[in-house]
């Protein structure tokens, strides 16, 4: 039987399932792969590491090694690069849900800006202005 996968919409995964890749990075001292990138031969590397982490399930192992390589190409983005800088290392784990969640083709890869929306920091004032704003709404 021929599995397949739609490359127009790659199915969501876990987000222990995606950061596995980040933690095997994590574990070289590699931590800066989404702010530096990688080179071909060590994402081949790498999803080598995921073919032998997932080898009983083939759909699942595709999905994450696409959703990676996906997530390596949102950062190259310099807003993405930005944030990373201003925020550290707390991104990561941010980046990594939204990569696991968020609608994949593997053409065009993630919608950068909604990368960018989800990993921005939520300003305490913004948001109670927001909800102001939403009250004055409902009351008129």
């Amino acid at each position: 039987m021929t599995m397949s996968i739609d490359c127009n919409d790659v199915p969501g995964v876990g987000m222990h399932d995606l950061y596995m890749p980040m933690r095997h990075l994590i574990s070289e001292g590699r931590g800066l792969a989404l702010l530096n990138g990688l080179s071909e031969a060590d994402i081949r590397t790498l999803e080598c590491q995921i073919w032998a982490d997932f080898s009983d399930q083939p759909e699942l192992r595709v999905a994450i090694a696409l959703r990676f390589r996906a997530l390596l190409d949102v950062f190259a983005a310099r807003r993405l690069r930005a944030e990373f800088l201003n925020q550290g290392f707390k991104v990561i784990a941010r980046a990594v849900a939204e990569a696991s969640t968020q609608r994949l083709n593997t053409r065009f890869g993630f919608n950068v800006q909604k990368f960018i929306s989800a990993l921005a920091p939520v300003s305490r004032p913004v948001a109670q202005s927001a909800a102001v704003f939403e009250t004055m709404q409902i009351a008129a």
